[in-house]
């Protein structure tokens, strides 16, 4: 076991998996000679050249229909998506081609396409920078979708992504990249898709943090533990596959539940989540569902104004601590 950052973890997945097969490819908007704009694709070109490491022209609708081509003639393609506010640019591609393809084809045509994608707020990039689209495209039945937060689960499942033959939408939170986490030097380390993960035990209330807001929950579970109130944390890691058993397994056990995305709120993931609790665990509840997330407005430049937009460690607290004060 190593101590690295997550953007060092998706960067050695991808030098690994491209040193171990010469068909993995990667493509994308300055991913090649400038490194990528968040630096994670380093020296890729330099040590695999530049067929294999292309710089695209601006249009997400080229980058994925070039990756869906490459992958139907039997490459495995990892395409990069700077900003996954411009996810649906290569709304048809992505939509109506990369997810159908396989179905349509009775399964003869494999799309093993990894479509990595930044999302979440950097911090005053406004608008059209700085959204969580990962609920847009849980309605897409052929897609998968992770949302590691830590270093390790960006290593194993961007291994597990390469390496399956499925197309998967691989979101990393841009305020992760210099998180810091122990990570396996194991050269086929991978987590499955579809197994969540326990962060953190408890019995008073259960927090399901998705993505970037798995620190942020782990903190507010610090301060509730100062009141006594002892908050379990589950990160799902995947949002499809979704690990439905550990999640409502916690709820059962706790018979409350925040669910905590950087989405906004209306039609976020935690809508989809709070549907399935409500559908198979609803008589376990002793409390309402509770969402905390972004509220439903275009996140604003000014840091005050995001700060307000946003989730944060305050927002959890208030909630956890609602429902369980409301039971005593």
């Amino acid at each position: 076991m190593r101590t690295i950052t997550y953007s060092q973890a998706i960067y050695e997945t991808l030098r690994e998996e491209m040193e171990r097969d010469p068909n993995v490819i990667l493509i994308g908007e300055d991913v090649g000679t400038f490194g990528g704009v968040w630096g994670v694709s380093g020296d890729l070109v330099k040590l695999f050249g530049e067929d294999r490491v292309r710089d695209t022209p601006i249009s997400e609708t080229a980058i994925i229909g070039a990756a869906l081509g490459a992958a139907m003639m039997g490459l495995r393609p990892i395409a990069e998506i700077m900003f996954g506010d411009f996810l649906p640019v290569a709304g048809d591609q992505l939509v109506n081609q990369l997810a159908k393809a396989r179905y349509m084809s009775g399964g003869k045509a494999k799309v093993p396409v990894t479509v990595r994608i930044t999302t979440g707020a950097p911090g005053s990039a406004a608008a059209q920078h700085s959204q969580s689209p990962e609920g847009w495209y849980m309605n897409v039945p052929g897609l998968k979708i992770a949302v590691p937060a830590t270093p390790a689960d960006a290593k194993g499942l961007l291994r597990a992504a390469i390496r399956g033959e499925d197309p998967v939408l691989f979101f990393e939170h841009k305020m992760l990249y210099a998180v810091k986490g122990e990570v396996s030097d194991d050269p086929d380390f991978n987590v499955p898709f579809g197994q969540a993960a326990v962060r953190r035990e408890g019995k008073d209330v259960t927090i399901v943090a998705i993505g970037g807001m798995l620190p942020k929950a782990l903190e507010a579970a610090d301060l509730l533990a100062q009141e006594g109130i002892a908050a379990e944390v589950i990160d799902p890691r995947t949002l499809v596959p979704l690990d439905k058993e550990t999640i409502l397994a916690s709820v059962r056990k706790t018979s409350r539940v925040v669910i905590a995305h950087e989405a906004h709120k209306r039609l976020g993931p935690g809508a989809e989540i709070a549907a399935m609790i409500a559908e198979e665990a609803i008589g376990y509840l002793d409390g309402p569902i509770a969402r905390v997330a972004a509220k439903n407005v275009p996140l604003p430049y000014s840091p005050e104004l995001e700060n307000f937009v946003l989730p944060g460690v305050a927002d959890l607290v208030e909630k956890a601590r609602g429902l369980v004060q409301s039971r005593l």
